[in-house]
């Protein structure tokens, strides 16, 4: 019986040793470095396929918050006092994202400048524009019966207002210092990783080195990215003579900097996660914060406002030495608290550009993920040696209806095309590369639209009948601005039309509602916006893979 048991014991020992041998072979044959498609190995020093399987997460970039994304109520409005009849309450989800801590500072525009300033001279005849295309309209501070030239003169400039929002700033320079920072960054992150030599960035600032850093003209042509000067500034990853380049692949490469779309900057305004209990929101905000005042409840700071706006007419900050919100005009940056996910000035200080082009529909039958109206695909374009085009060293510049000329292009940059038949033919989910007005101002979407008819150059003008108006040039040079003087145009809205949301130091408290919306043409700036950046985030939804019951509030 005891000989039988040792038997039994020695047996279930040998079964035991047997399973776990499977179990570490199994383990062993999913190794990360080993490859579970064909069983080669990934990352072998003979060669073969390379790949950064040490990647854990997206690096929070410089400047930014990381937000959660989830499922929300966008166009929730608690008033419609202007009969606007534009925002209808629609189920809309949002991918995880990062924004901006705050907005967009003068200080952090003027590097911007002062960056164009010294790589692209403007005493040069070839870039004369690019420097001064980017400069804020400072005279939107002038008011026909106000006395408000110190802020012309000082506003952007003075380092009294450092941290104050820059505004006089147009959608279309909010996008090119957003396409700027995104380069200066994955700059700073070759060099930190040794695929750039260290201070390579303010060689090329300085002009000790001719050409400047594209991020999509390093992925694409690294050879070019400098002026095609880039061998002399490989870092400490470069093996012998042969240089080593970052992929989309190496995980270093961060995605661009942008203007966040209307419906991430409302759901990060809102910011619910501060009232979430399990999986439920609980009670409705008005307000980026609790409650449905604008002034705080609680013991320390009673009374005061929590935001900067126009407390009534002539009220733009309370009285001397009792000041409600502390600000008369714009307030430095992080002077109010936070909202639950830690983003600065969501309600008050500036209004915001965002993403979108502006229609009074939010279209939720075509998309409730993501929605963005604004979609207009490129591709690369490729020469006839086929390689990817860089444009040279001339720029391209483009006249806005205001008259301002501000550059398309930057030398050294990617040349992008329209995407055409080649990519959409027999595709389901889009047919063109503008998709502006797509089911709403698009040629198939006006009544004046025939089937049968020649579409050629027809537009959203057809359907909503906005001015044109137009620039040229004379014999001379000389601009000409022709104004649209036709009594027959019916609205302002078309292509060029940009939302921005949340209110500003000359709003009332009714659009500080992160849900109300309004638009401006695109070109055209003013003294009560701003905009910050966001940037979309790759990978896993959460950081963290523990649910709790409620979320950490920032403090």
């Amino acid at each position: 019986m005891k000989k039988q048991f040792i038997k039994i014991v020695l047996s279930c020992a040998v079964i035991a040793g047997g399973c776990t041998v499977t179990s570490c072979s199994r383990k062993s044959s999913s190794s990360k470095n080993v490859s579970r498609a064909t069983g080669w190995k990934i990352n072998a020093k003979e060669g073969g396929f390379q790949y950064n399987t040490d990647f854990k997460e997206q690096e929070t970039a410089p400047g930014l918050v990381f937000v959660e994304g989830g499922t929300f109520t966008k166009g929730k409005v608690q008033d419609d006092v202007m009969h606007d009849w534009n925002n209808t309450p629609t189920s809309q989800h949002v991918q995880s994202f990062y924004m901006d801590e705050t907005e967009v500072t003068n200080v952090m525009y003027l590097e911007y400048l002062d960056y164009l300033k010294s790589v692209y001279p403007p005493e040069n005849p070839k870039y004369a524009n690019i420097y001064k295309g980017a400069l804020p309209d400072t005279l939107v501070w002038r008011n026909r019966l106000g006395f408000n030239e110190t802020m012309t003169n000082n506003y952007l400039r003075h380092p009294a207002y450092a941290e104050y929002p820059v505004v006089g700033v147009n959608w279309i320079q909010a996008t090119q210092f957003a396409e700027w920072r995104t380069d200066r960054v994955n700059e700073v992150m070759l060099e930190r990783e040794g695929y750039l030599a260290k201070n390579a960035k303010y060689q090329a600032a300085t002009g000790e080195v001719a050409g400047t850093f594209s991020t999509e003209a390093y992925l694409n042509r690294p050879e070019s990215v400098y002026n095609g000067q880039i061998d002399s500034l490989q870092g400490k990853k470069k093996k012998d003579s042969i240089n080593t380049f970052a992929k989309r692949s190496s995980g270093i490469i961060m995605p661009e900097y942008r203007l966040p779309t209307e419906t991430e900057w409302e759901y990060a305004a809102q910011a619910q996660v501060g009232s979430r209990e399990y999986n439920n929101y609980r009670g409705r905000k008005k307000y980026p914060w609790d409650g449905e005042y604008t002034r705080n409840g609680q013991r320390v700071g009673r009374g005061d406002q929590l935001a900067n706006f126009k407390q009534g007419k002539g009220d733009y900050g309370g009285i001397a030495g009792w000041s409600d919100d502390g600000a008369d005009i714009t307030a430095q940056v992080m002077s109010y608290k936070p909202n639950d996910l830690g983003l600065y000035d969501m309600a008050g200080n500036v209004a915001e550009w965002v993403a979108d082009v502006y229609r009074p529909i939010v279209d939720d039958e075509i998309s409730d993920f993501n929605y963005y109206r604004g979609n207009i695909y490129l591709k690369t374009a490729i020469g006839e040696d086929g390689k990817v085009n860089i444009l040279s060293d001339s720029v391209v510049y483009d006249t806005l209806p205001t008259g301002k000329i501000v550059a398309v292009n930057l030398p050294g940059e990617i040349k992008m095309v329209p995407v055409g038949e080649e990519e959409t033919y027999l595709r389901t989910n889009f047919s063109s590369s503008d998709n502006r007005g797509y089911r709403d101002g698009d040629p198939s979407s006006s009544r004046f639209f025939d089937r049968f008819g020649n579409e050629e150059g027809e537009n959203t003008k057809e359907m909503y009948n906005s001015p044109k108006h137009k620039v040229k040039r004379d014999s001379l040079g000389n601009l000409i601005r022709q104004y649209d003087h036709s009594n027959n145009r019916t609205t302002l809205i078309n292509n060029e039309v940009r939302v921005y949301k949340g209110g500003s130091w000359r709003d009332r408290a009714y659009w500080l509602d992160p849900a109300q919306r309004r638009y401006l043409p695109q070109y055209m700036a003013t003294d009560y916006i701003g905009f910050r950046c966001a940037m979309s985030r790759v990978g896993s939804k959460s950081k963290s893979k523990n649910k709790t019951v409620r979320s950490k509030k920032v403090k």
